[in-house]
């Protein structure tokens, strides 16, 4: 789930039950600025405020001594384990920098609870554009919109490329069995959730779309760094033309692992003309069905020129079932964590009935009823 954009937003104070700010459970600003202040050195200027976008980590800008800055930390609550593992994603970016990824710079990681209560880190805040709920109109033409297509397909192409042992990540994970280990992960994450949804509303179908992924699971596949969470909207654009695609956010769930589960959940959001209407339209952008935009199978075909890799029909069943099939288990986490009121998110509650459509979303791929 997405959680950076270049708009600076209002600072959040919608309350908790017990009337509390939700700001007030992620930041305290005094300890903050003590230790950026220990960290950087003091500063005349400081100013913190909640980013209102994301659905999964907690978003904070931060001015610091004439510096803009990012935090960021996990929200408040009990979580899934291994959910929200912002030093992970610290880590990553910070062994990913010099290298042809565009990434913010990485400044600061800090695992003592006593400063926010959590995890966080600090890396830089970089301009440009999010392409979110709709494209800038500096883009609004054919070529720019082939560009972005682009852009995207060719830079996940360069995180696969990454030689993950040169810069420092050879122990970032075991890649062999990663797919298999997915498929049982996101199962995990599921039998989590429901300890506590299941008391509201079942999605039985998950259990038959579990089944036939352990089912087709691919035997082997290739082992490179994997971003985990790559799609239009965790990447930014700079300012001005032509598109140019500058930082790639979210990497909470890296590893190292299948490429091909990247590239099945970055055409799991991907939209060609004439497809049904959308599972989740609050995470769904539907502007690239308009003139210019590459199509699913012109972003695959760039991808496996750029690669070396093939992706064909029956790949695509199987790692784009795979891929909507993660989205349901972070929708029915927000759900629970909704539930136990640890989230302000609007689109928390939506999920009593997003992941249900999420479920019938894969029976279809599975049964080639939305193909590439």
């Amino acid at each position: 789930m997405t959680d950076h954009d270049d708009a600076g937003g209002d600072e959040s104070t919608d309350e908790t039950a017990d009337g509390e700010a939700y700001i007030d459970r992620l930041v305290n600003p005094d300890r903050l600025q003590e230790y950026l202040a220990a960290e950087l050195g003091p500063a005349d200027d400081f100013d913190v405020r909640r980013h209102p976008e994301g659905h999964s980590n907690e978003t904070l800008f931060v001015t610091y001594g004439g510096r803009e800055l990012v935090v960021r930390r996990p929200p408040p609550g009990e979580t899934a384990e291994t959910a929200h593992d912002v030093l992970r994603e610290y880590r990553v970016m910070d062994a990913l920098q010099g290298t042809p990824v565009p990434l913010p710079e990485t400044v600061l990681a800090c695992d003592d609870h006593d400063v926010l209560g959590a995890d966080f880190y600090v890396m830089g805040r970089v301009d440009g554009d999010v392409l979110r709920s709709a494209e800038p109109e500096r883009f609004a033409v054919p070529d720019h919109r082939q560009q972005v297509g682009e852009e995207l397909v060719d830079t996940l192409a360069a995180i696969h490329g990454v030689d993950y042992e040169g810069v420092g990540l050879a122990e970032f994970g075991r890649p062999e069995g990663f797919t298999e280990r997915q498929v049982g992960r996101w199962a995990k994450q599921f039998q989590w959730a429901f300890e506590v949804t299941s008391e509201e509303r079942t999605v039985p179908e998950i259990a038959e779309v579990t089944e036939w992924l352990q089912e087709h699971v691919p035997a082997d596949h290739d082992q490179t760094l994997v971003h985990g969470d790559y799609k239009l909207d965790n990447v930014q654009f700079a300012p001005g033309t032509p598109p140019e695609l500058v930082a790639v956010f979210d990497w909470e769930l890296a590893a190292l692992g299948d490429p091909l589960t990247d590239l099945g959940w970055m055409l799991s959001f991907w939209r060609d003309p004439g497809d049904p209407e959308p599972a989740t339209p609050e995470l769904t952008s539907q502007f690239m069905e308009q003139e210019g935009y590459p199509s699913r199978r012109e972003l695959v075909d760039r991808y496996e020129a750029a690669t070396g890799r093939t992706y064909d029909e029956q790949d695509d069943r199987f790692y784009r079932t795979l891929a909507v099939y993660k989205l349901a288990a972070l929708g029915e986490m927000f759900y629970r964590r909704y539930l136990e009121g640890n989230s302000d998110d609007p689109l928390y509650p939506t999920m009593e009935t997003r992941v249900p459509a999420l479920a019938q979303r894969c029976l279809r791929i599975i049964d080639g009823e939305e193909p590439l």
